[in-house]
């Protein structure tokens, strides 16, 4: 019951949130007057209604959720396994840092330009350059979760002669588990933001193309159409998935 209450009284806080904020566009549109500049709730949906009929917005939303997905994937991935090997690894995180550092620091403008240039106009320099720019940060996360590891848990599974494979399982995984929940959920938003800019700079379909087309045309209506889809979009799958999965990861330090 109280699990339950305290579910309702966060859906109730979050729906009044963004309330709040669909008002504060509506009066900031009021407020300036000219449609052209910031266009109001009321121009703006029938846009979104339309080009869902249309069968575009689905089209490009698929694209750039394609896009995310494959970048979240392969993002997660190598970070999960260079972290795991420069947290438990002094000799490897010696040699490892300074290329991390510079990929800490590469701007990720730079790393699009690149791929782009290098690979050519397609979805592998696409998918590449946005995993590039968040593998350094995943990177980073599990390595510290790694250094913060229980030793005593892991002398117990040496006591108890454990195999790599249910030591990494039963002992490593559990305490990694948050730390990897909170390394995908800072994750996703800021790839998403990456994918962006990435079809604005080179793709031919996704939102970031969309946005792309209706910027050379001054229309910010369309503009703030295709955006907040996919930001409603991103709201849908943080409720539904993200942090369900950080509370999930997180319960056994409540148990």
């Amino acid at each position: 019951m109280k699990w339950a209450a305290d579910r309702s009284g966060s859906i109730a806080v979050t729906a009044t949130s963004i309330l709040a904020m669909v008002l504060g566009w509506w009066a900031l549109a009021l407020i300036n007057g000219d449609p052209t500049v910031l266009p109001g709730p009321w121009r703006v949906l029938p846009l979104v209604g339309a080009e869902l009929a249309s069968g575009d917005l689905i089209h490009h939303l698929a694209a750039t959720l394609r896009r995310v997905a494959l970048a979240f994937v392969i993002a997660m991935s190598v970070g999960i396994a260079v972290g795991l090997l420069m947290g438990s690894n002094q000799g490897a995180d010696q040699w490892l840092d300074p290329w991390l550092i510079a990929f800490l620091n590469l701007p990720a403008l730079v790393t699009i330009v690149l791929c782009y240039l290098w690979i050519g106009l397609n979805e592998v320099a696409a998918v590449t350059a946005v995993a590039i720019n968040k593998i350094p940060t995943v990177v980073v996360t599990i390595r510290e979760g790694t250094r913060a590891l229980d030793r005593q848990l892991s002398d117990v599974a040496t006591v108890f002669r454990m195999s790599r494979w249910i030591r990494f399982r039963h002992v490593v995984l559990p305490q990694l588990g948050p730390y990897i929940a909170s390394a995908g959920r800072s994750g996703i938003s800021l790839i998403w933001k990456i994918v962006l800019v990435v079809e604005f700079l080179g793709r031919s379909d996704g939102i970031g193309f969309k946005i792309h087309l209706y910027f050379q045309l001054f229309d910010v209506g369309m503009v703030l159409a295709y955006a907040l889809s996919f930001v409603v979009v991103m709201l849908v799958i943080e409720a539904l998935f993200l942090r369900p999965w950080e509370a999930h990861a997180a319960r056994w330090r409540h148990a």
